[in-house]
């Protein structure tokens, strides 16, 4: 019900409601004001008017009660609305159906469900438009608050308005929303004047002032504080909500115990649509009492009481005793036997002494909350869960299964000291779960490899023969994940022998990653089948299991196998997941674009994780970043960005033993110096990863830059050193580890063949399946085939290879190695550059070309059309070819012409 107090003094604020509502453009508008400045009956305004035009109107409330259930303000929201959702595509409903937990898989990411939302929005909004309202937002949980921002942001288009009211006394995400906001200031002298005068009619004039002066222009406080005129609340020392909810608590204390129990139920279980079947908040009962004191009022949407204002449930809060609030909880425990999560909540909360049994339930409740993509809400009860362990062992454990999950949510202090409490546990050994979080966190924020080692090893050596097989394959996993960044044979050594004694135990695909991420050359030969099949076993796994293979497959040359599933799962927990499995993933995506040639893609995707890294504190994966940025960068022939990025990460990683970087780094070196003719620096550099006929062991670099030191070296008059290199590849068996080194093994040959021999080892190499895969080096390959073939006289022939890896260096932007193919060209007796192919552009090709012309980014264009910004990226590099160009600053120009 839309009270006096909405409309006095409150003209501006009703014309710029009625705006939006009347709007026929969608958008969005924030309302930002103190408590009881009158948010709330604007929001019921807009919702009356909206109404009275004909629209459809669905609202939902945030409720400290629920920030701690993921997706509960979400699922308030749609709840009305879900009916519809068969019409959506499969997809779509599955979304819904594994963040709501109706049923098992892999959590959307924040902007895949925030699509499939809007989907849903405009179909409910297909007939009439549709208000969305939401009060109190300062109060949704993280996951339903992201997306509810994600959707006001790109609802132009639809026939969809959304009003959102916030608390400007409580920070929240929404305060940086970048959102248009409208602020709603106290009521002026006059507007409180009237509303006083309308409302309580007859004050006698010292209390009328008194009354004014302490409500200051807040409409709730004139409504409400004419009650106290007798003094029971007259305390200005206090702030206004204060002394509000002293008022209402006075309202509270009146009325029959059964009474305030039902009403503190009400207030402790939110308003979720969970609550019961069809009811979207909790059923009061016999409740009179509270509406004759103007405690509730009838929602004019649902006709459901609800509390008249969120101090009322502030109050009630406030006024129990601790008994009586366990008690509530208890109930409400009960009446939620069967929704996880919301009973843990409430059963812990009524828990006092250590219970085995209730601790239980939350770890089963936190591992569904994970599950859903809710960190934060798996924080939550796993902490509590380790407060009400019976003994020190195991709270020990569930603290340090706390504190993995917030290292690995990028809550890196928290995680400190959660691991810092389970340490400091009395008379009790450190746990191995406070071990893994130390070795964790140590890796990866300060990039200790070597006392992480230590850690672990030691761990695992002194794990009792009984200890759990699942803590054991963790611990291992670790171990070897440690190992790679390390790339030291001598932890490598202590690594195998450890996997040796427990892969029987341990099973699974632990034994695969040992072989996979360590001595590929010497333990890769059939790892990438047993790879292919552990991700054909995934089904619905885990994000750390799909990380840890598509890890596995990088090493192995298969990541464009699993493309698909690894872009899913990264673009999944980018946004809802957790940080670190982002980290990871995201580089992995980055990988393989730059394997695939999506160039430009690939250094939008590494620069978005550099930034997703440096904000969260994690400094092994941003000098990972800034190392392959530098990679892709001497590529393309940015000398200044390689060199600076070489630098950075051989300056942080050496002095800390990560030899995975440093080797990064070498490889940059040798990387660049092949873009810019500098073999010798080349040859130094690739030479230093690995001597010519060798592969060092653990290095993963030295199978990468195989190709790399054959150049190097045969530009340099190394031809012995080159076919010797060429030889131990061949001999050594890398061939059998993956089709890409079968690739560059017989590249590798014809180059240091003898002229006779060159010819058909050529024809093979650019032949290779595995070439297609791999488009830059097949060009790099094609090129040195026609510098040959030019050699040996065959023109014709040279022209035709050189061509065609003109035309993948120029796609990928590599304009260092452009120009060489073109003198290469040039000197074959072809004069003038390659042309463009001039294929047409397809509508939505020519539309995501335009809005790249027009300045806009992958992500910018992705929003507007609602696409992926890989999605918007692969466009993009089909259409650069089309357009005979190699870069966005291109576009403009060659679209004129078209």
């Amino acid at each position: 019900m839309v009270s006096v107090g909405s409309v006095v003094g409150r003209e501006g604020e009703v014309g710029e409601l009625g705006g939006l509502v009347a709007s026929g453009e969608g958008r969005a508008l924030v309302l930002r004001g103190e408590p009881g400045v009158g948010k709330s009956a604007l929001l019921d305004l807009a919702a009356a008017h909206a109404a009275e035009l004909g629209q459809r109107v669905v609202r939902a409330a945030g409720v400290e009660a629920e920030a701690g259930l993921a997706f509960a303000g979400l699922h308030q929201l749609l709840h009305p609305l879900l009916a519809g959702a068969d019409a959506l595509d499969p997809a779509t409903r599955a979304a819904f159906d594994i963040v709501f937990g109706r049923s098992t898989g892999e959590p959307p990411s924040v902007m895949a469900l925030g699509i499939a939302v809007l989907d849903l929005l405009a179909l409910a909004s297909g007939d009439v438009p549709l208000l969305l309202v939401i009060d109190d937002a300062q109060w949704l949980d993280p996951q339903s608050g992201e997306v509810a921002r994600f959707i006001a942001r790109r609802l132009s288009g639809h026939a969809v308005r959304m009003a959102v009211g916030v608390r400007a006394d409580t920070p929240s995400p929404w305060d940086s929303s970048g959102l248009p906001e409208l602020t709603v200031p106290p009521l002026s002298a006059q507007a409180s004047a009237l509303l006083l005068d309308t409302s309580s009619p007859g004050l006698a004039e010292p209390a009328r002032s008194r009354i004014l002066d302490q409500a200051r222009g807040n409409p709730l406080a004139l409504l409400e504080l004419p009650a106290g005129v007798d003094g029971s609340v007259d305390r200005p020392e206090l702030p206004l909500p204060r002394r509000l909810e002293r008022l209402y608590g006075g309202r509270i204390a009146g009325l029959d115990p059964a009474e305030r129990a039902e009403l503190l139920r009400a207030a402790l279980d939110g308003t979720g649509a969970a609550a019961l079947p069809g009811r979207t908040r909790y059923p009061l009962r016999a409740v009179d009492g509270a509406v004759a004191r103007g405690l509730l009022t009838t929602d004019a949407g649902t006709g459901d009481l609800v509390f008249r204002h969120p101090l009322v449930r502030s109050a009630l809060l406030q006024s129990a005793t601790p008994n009586e609030r366990r008690a509530a909880h208890a109930d409400l425990a009960r009446l939620h036997r069967e929704e996880l999560e919301r009973h843990a909540t409430h059963l812990a909360a009524a828990t006092v002494d250590p219970d085995e049994s209730v601790a239980v339930v939350l770890e089963r409740a936190a591992r569904s909350a994970t599950a859903r993509g809710g960190s934060a809400a798996a924080l939550t009860l796993l902490t509590r869960a380790a407060e009400l362990s019976p003994t020190a062992a195991r709270r020990s454990r569930r603290l340090g299964e706390a504190a993995f999950v917030a290292a690995q949510a990028a809550l890196l202090d928290q995680a400190h000291e959660l691991r810092e409490a389970s340490d400091r546990l009395a008379g009790t050994a450190q746990s191995p779960t406070a071990v893994i979080t130390y070795a964790y966190t140590a890796l990866y924020e300060d990039g200790d490899v070597r006392s992480a080692h230590r850690r672990v090893a030691a761990e695992l050596r002194a794990l009792p023969p009984d200890a759990d097989d699942e803590i054991r394959a963790r611990l291992l996993n670790l171990l070897l994940a440690i190992s790679v960044f390390s790339a030291d044979p001598a932890l490598w050594r202590v690594s195998d022998a450890l996997t040796d004694r427990d892969a029987e135990r341990v099973g699974g695909p632990t034994p695969l990653y040992r072989d996979a991420w360590g001595d590929v050359a010497r333990r890769g030969a059939g790892a990438r089948e047993r790879v292919l099949a552990a991700f054909g076993e995934l089904g619905d796994g885990q994000p750390w299991d799909v990380m840890r293979l598509g890890v596995a497959a990088y090493f192995l040359d298969a990541l464009a196998e699993h493309r698909t599933l690894v872009r899913r799962v990264a673009d999944r927990e980018t946004g809802s997941g957790a940080v670190t499995n982002a980290m990871t993933l995201q580089q992995l995506v980055m990988l393989d674009q730059i394997s695939s040639g999506e160039w430009d893609a690939a250094e939008e995707t590494g620069r978005r994780g550099l930034a997703l890294t440096v904000a969260h504190g994690y400094r092994l994966f941003e000098y990972q970043y800034h190392g392959f940025l530098g990679l892709l960068a001497a590529w393309r022939g940015d000398a200044d960005t390689a060199r600076a990025a070489l630098d950075r990460v051989d300056r942080w990683a050496r002095p800390r033993g990560v030899g995975y970087l440093t080797q990064l780094a070498e490889a940059t070196g040798a990387a660049l110096g092949l873009t810019t003719g500098d073999y010798e620096s080349a040859y130094a550099y690739a030479g230093g990863l690995t001597a010519p006929g060798t592969f060092t062991p653990y290095s993963q670099q030295s199978l990468r830059t195989l190709l790399d030191l054959v150049e190097a070296a045969v530009h340099t008059g190394r031809v012995d050193q080159a076919r010797t290199h060429a030889l131990a590849a061949r001999d050594q068996g890398l061939p059998a580890v993956s089709p890409r080194l079968d690739f560059l093994t017989t590249a590798a040959l014809a180059m240091t063949a003898e002229d006779t021999q060159a010819g058909p080892l050529f024809e093979r190499a650019v032949a290779h399946p595995a070439g297609v895969d791999f488009p830059f080096e097949l060009a790099r390959v094609r090129l040195e085939q026609g510098m040959w073939l030019r050699r040996t006289r065959d023109r014709t022939t040279a022209r035709t290879a050189l061509g065609r890896a003109a035309e993948t260096f120029e796609r990928l932007g590599a304009t260092p190695w452009l120009h060489r193919a073109q003198a290469e060209l040039r000197a074959s007796g072809l004069p003038g550059r390659p042309t463009a192919t001039g294929a047409a552009l397809t509508p939505q090709e020519r539309q995501i070309a335009e809005l790249a012309a027009s300045g806009l980014s992958n992500k910018e264009i992705g929003a507007r059309l609602f696409l992926s910004p890989r999605t918007v990226g692969a466009h993009l590099y089909r259409i650069f070819p089309k357009l005979g160009i190699s870069s966005r600053a291109s576009l403009r120009d060659a679209l004129e012409g078209t």
